[in-house]
């Protein structure tokens, strides 16, 4: 087997996960997608149909065994891994008093320790070689906390503190580290049940779309490194900011 530069996306999920590895596989990088539990067989078909390579794998990103045993399969049996990225969610509404421990520690589990596994895994291979890409999903939660959204703001800005930590020890090494706002809804089967009428007012570029966010991702991994960015916010041309 040909030896290819590895791309991993963690959270490979239908929407936004799934485009970030088309996109990735449309450069010819050999696409590891891996998601907690759900389908990659609709994935695995698309890429596999287009021409790419893609391994699909059902991992736990929250578990450290799990996530070094994953990392040592791609560099193992694939190839050296050129670009990861981290696309776990855990957005969940409670009021204050309705969040529960588990809840609380379930999300913080979900956007801040699985990114800090991931990460450090990743960095660790990356290192070796002076050179990769490491980019975190953020949401507007990373930024301001909201109402019923106490979880979910801790977590996410617990990842963007990890995400600028990351840039700024591995930058000077090589490694370019970067966090993607994602500022709004996403155009997907729940976002248009929980917001029909928001989505009825709207027109269809007033909504954000997954291939359209998974050509950030690329720019970023292709960017030369006298000219890194490390955080992009993003957002539709009707958003209030």
């Amino acid at each position: 087997m040909t030896e290819q530069n590895a791309a991993l996306v963690v959270g490979a999920g239908d929407y936004l996960g799934a485009a970030i590895a088309r996109r990735f596989a449309r450069e010819g990088l050999h696409v590891i997608a891996t998601r907690r539990r759900g389908d990659l067989d609709k994935l695995r078909a698309a890429i596999g149909n287009a021409g790419g390579r893609v391994t699909g794998i059902h991992s736990d990103a929250r578990d450290e065994t799990q996530v070094m045993e994953l990392l040592d399969r791609i560099e193992t049996e694939i190839g050296p891994l050129a670009v990861a990225v981290f696309n776990v969610g855990g957005n969940v509404r409670f009021g204050i008093t309705e969040t529960t421990s588990r809840v609380y520690r379930k999300v913080w589990e979900m956007c801040a320790l699985a990114g800090f596994l991931v990460g450090r895994e990743c960095a660790r291979r990356m290192l070796a070689r002076g050179t990769g890409t490491i980019l975190f999903t953020g949401a507007t939660a990373s930024l301001r906390g909201s109402d019923g959204f106490a979880a979910f703001a801790g977590g996410k800005h617990a990842l963007r503190a990890l995400a600028q930590s990351m840039a700024r020890e591995l930058g000077p090494q090589g490694i370019h580290v970067a966090h993607v706002v994602i500022d709004g809804p996403i155009d997907t089967e729940a976002t248009r049940e929980l917001f029909p009428q928001w989505f009825a007012e709207r027109p269809d570029d007033g909504v954000m779309q997954p291939d359209e966010l998974a050509e950030i991702y690329w720019q970023l991994h292709a960017q030369p490194r006298s000219a890194w960015t490390f955080e992009a916010d993003v957002r539709t041309y009707l958003e209030s900011w």
